[in-house]
């Protein structure tokens, strides 16, 4: 039976990956990546599951021009694109205004440029995306899904920052987090692994990759998140330096002649990891320069580590008694080591890790890696993509995201 499929577009501040997915199985048809936009080195990877890869060099193309050159390729594809039945749209920040998945139409992209301000590396390349899919698809239902979204269940308490509360009123200056899309999936990925309906399981869910957040989830809700404003906050990340102190923001302002652009740039682009090692924002690089006796690769990974179980202790107060703690994201699911230095920091807590089940990282035990003993810890794929797929098929069947 020939099923239906959503074209799914997530473009990112100098990247765009799409893919055409089943929203029920979560197969995938196609699957392309463009990286390097914007520069001489950009190319595009084109994968279809019968015909195997294409690579395609693009220099200096920005998203709309990788897009008509994926499009061409699905052209081809006559079959296929009759089977289209939605384009999934990930959008970064929806700010106040998105709940759920919406339908694009104007009015959505006034909102998604208004919240540009609090994403300007983001919601930008994902109206460009937008914009770019509608012109070769204008006959399909195009659908926006926020990775904010998840999050606007976080109650008052978790979201105003202790500044004057006119602030939040006149500015919507408040913690909004973001990743939800794969924190939703990790807590339906969860609950289906432990066999509890959502709603009845407390989770703290970690995203961890070059971006990086956890999510307490409390009877199937966000109630806590790391990433605030913007996702500059929370914890140690890849280029990103997380949580720091506002008056370092001052200082560099008023007595290290920055301008705000530097700090923007220092705080985003040259922190985190990379910052702390010197060498690299990618954790499997540093681990290697670790092992032949980097020393700043290893405070790198030992201050990401801390910092981590800190907050995995923090977070703990939203969502007790504790159901599961979740790993995923590219460090989060791959990464023994990573896994075993946050949990011995949580020892305290009753945590533990089961070495050889976190070895194989859990795929032997359900996702499993800590002893039966105590608290349950897993090892969870996250799959955004497919999350984004049946976001939009269930808006276009009339149901209730």
């Amino acid at each position: 039976m020939n099923r239906s499929l959503v074209l799914v577009v997530n473009c990112g501040s100098s990247s765009l990956k799409l893919a055409i997915v089943e929203p029920e199985s979560g197969d995938r048809f196609v699957e392309a990546l463009a990286e390097r936009l914007f520069t001489a080195q950009a190319g595009m990877t084109i994968h279809f599951r019968e015909a195997g890869k294409t690579v395609i060099r693009l220099p200096d193309a920005d998203h709309a021009q990788a897009f008509e050159v994926f499009a061409a390729h699905l052209s081809t594809e006559k079959e296929m694109n009759s089977r289209i039945i939605a384009v999934s749209h990930r959008v970064v920040h929806g700010g106040e205004y998105f709940r759920c998945p919406v339908l694009v139409d104007g009015d959505v992209l006034q909102k998604i440029d208004a919240c540009s301000g609090l994403a300007p590396l983001h919601n930008p390349a994902n109206l460009q995306g937008i914009h770019a899919a509608i012109r070769h698809f204008p006959e399909l239902p195009h659908v926006a899904v926020f990775d904010t979204a998840f999050h606007q269940t976080l109650p008052e308490t978790a979201y105003v920052y202790a500044i004057p509360y006119e602030l939040y009123e006149k500015h919507q200056l408040r913690r909004y987090g973001f990743h939800g899309t794969s924190h939703n999936y990790l807590m339906l990925e969860a609950a289906r692994k432990l066999g509890r309906p959502a709603d009845q399981l407390n989770l703290l869910t970690l995203h961890l990759g070059n971006g990086c957040s956890a999510c307490a989830i409390r009877q199937g809700r966000s109630v806590d998140t790391t990433m605030g404003l913007t996702p500059l906050e929370g914890l140690v990340m890849g280029t990103r330096s997380g949580d720091l102190d506002p008056g370092l923001i001052l200082h560099l302002l008023e007595h290290m002649d920055f301008s705000p652009k530097e700090v923007d740039e220092l705080l985003n682009r040259r922190s985190g990891l990379l910052g702390l090692s010197g060498l690299s924002n990618d954790m499997r690089t540093l681990a290697q320069a670790a092992q032949s006796g980097n020393r700043q690769a290893r405070l790198a990974i030992e201050v990401f580590c801390f910092r981590l179980a800190k907050t995995i202790a923090a977070l703990s107060v939203s969502c007790s008694p504790l159901d599961a703690l979740v790993f995923s994201g590219g460090i989060g699911e791959n990464s023994v080591q990573i896994r075993q230095r946050t949990l011995t920091w949580l020892a305290p807590l009753g945590f533990a890790v089961d070495e050889q089940k976190n070895s194989v990282h859990g795929k032997d035990s359900n996702g499993r890696i800590s002893p039966m003993s105590t608290p349950d810890v897993r090892v969870i794929p996250t799959d955004e993509e497919v999350m984004l797929a049946r976001g939009a098929a269930s808006l276009i069947a009339g149901e209730s995201p």
